[in-house]
């Protein structure tokens, strides 16, 4: 009887499933035991040429509206308030830099070359012609103090995706549009080629944009690079801020794609999980362009040569998130 007993504690144990360990908040899951992967099954990701419209989020970076004060250029309502701090500092600078050079600089000079003239007459003294120098001197380091200045808000501006001439010169109601690509699919777009957009607010209208510029930056983190749009924005529809999305009709070559069933989505966000070791899966974001057939087009959160799950991945999604 006792022999029994003892058995029946040792076949409960061994028929006992082990839990995975989930840390991370949810983000790791290991398995500590071979006989519970059963369930999951992974491919490798890989690049290939696809034909699809691929799209991207956007949002609206500035608008362009006339100045009520009659002011010589229009005012531009930017996103990021840094950027309307950035753009209002550069507008500033470059009013310094055209009153310092030719209205200060050339008093100074003129006042150096009195200075010098009545020195030669007898008429000044050496001070006199010492402190109009210094006084052209200061003007000229103000001068370039500005350039730099200019120069600094000019690059925060371009970094953000905006050319700070065209910024300068826009006409009212034009908009940009902002979004981001991966560099692998610079060679599927072109600097003036076109584009649809959609907006969050207008779902059943589309709209035509063009690129106007290729970021000169990619992300060193995202692999990303920014694409510039402008859109005709007449009837004022278009705030700064709203979202939008972009759609680009193009074969897309050096694509990752992974199957559909690979994806999961919690609370508008989308995920993969990626193995990262023998009984190991890592949770990762993704943002995917687009569907094509049973593929679905990933443009961030993985890399070539990962391994992707895509049978199990509805389990791993209730460990992971405690469903």
């Amino acid at each position: 009887m006792l022999y029994s007993c003892g058995n029946s504690d040792k076949q409960n144990t061994k028929t006992q499933a082990t839990k995975p360990e989930v840390s991370e908040n949810g983000k790791d899951i290991k398995f500590t035991d071979a006989a519970n992967l059963s369930f999951i099954k992974t491919e490798k990701i890989t690049s290939s040429s696809l034909q699809s419209e691929m799209t991207f989020p956007a949002r609206v970076a500035a608008t362009s509206v006339a100045s009520q004060e009659g002011a010589g250029r229009n005012l531009i309502l930017f996103e990021n308030p840094d950027l309307t701090a950035n753009y209002m500092s550069l507008i500033q600078h470059l009013t310094n830099i055209n009153q310092i050079q030719n209205v200060s600089i050339k008093q100074r000079k003129i006042e150096l070359d009195r200075a010098k003239d009545l020195a030669a007459n007898g008429a000044a003294t050496g001070r006199e012609v010492l402190e109009a120098e210094t006084a052209l001197a200061m003007e000229t380091t103000n001068l370039n103090n500005e350039r730099a200045s200019l120069i600094e808000h000019e690059t925060k501006l371009k970094l953000a995706g905006f050319d700070p001439k065209a910024l300068l010169d826009a006409p009212a109601g034009k908009i940009w549009v902002i979004c981001e690509i991966p560099e692998s699919m610079l060679q599927s777009v072109q600097k003036g080629s076109t584009c649809t957009v959609q907006f969050s607010s207008f779902a059943n209208e589309k709209f035509t944009g063009s690129i106007d510029a290729i970021g000169d930056v990619v992300n060193s983190s995202t692999r990303m690079v920014k694409l510039r749009l402008t859109l005709k924005n007449t009837s004022a529809k278009m705030k700064a801020g709203m979202f939008a999305t972009v759609a680009f009709d193009h074969a897309v070559t050096n694509a990752l794609s992974v199957p559909k069933q690979s994806l999961v989505t919690v609370q508008g966000k989308t995920y993969v999980f990626i193995k990262i070791g023998e009984m190991q899966f890592e949770r990762r974001e993704v943002i995917i362009a687009s569907l094509v057939n049973d593929r679905a087009i990933v443009i961030s959160g993985v890399n070539q040569e990962n391994e992707v799950v895509t049978q199990g991945a509805m389990q791993l999604k209730g460990l992971s998130f405690g469903y």
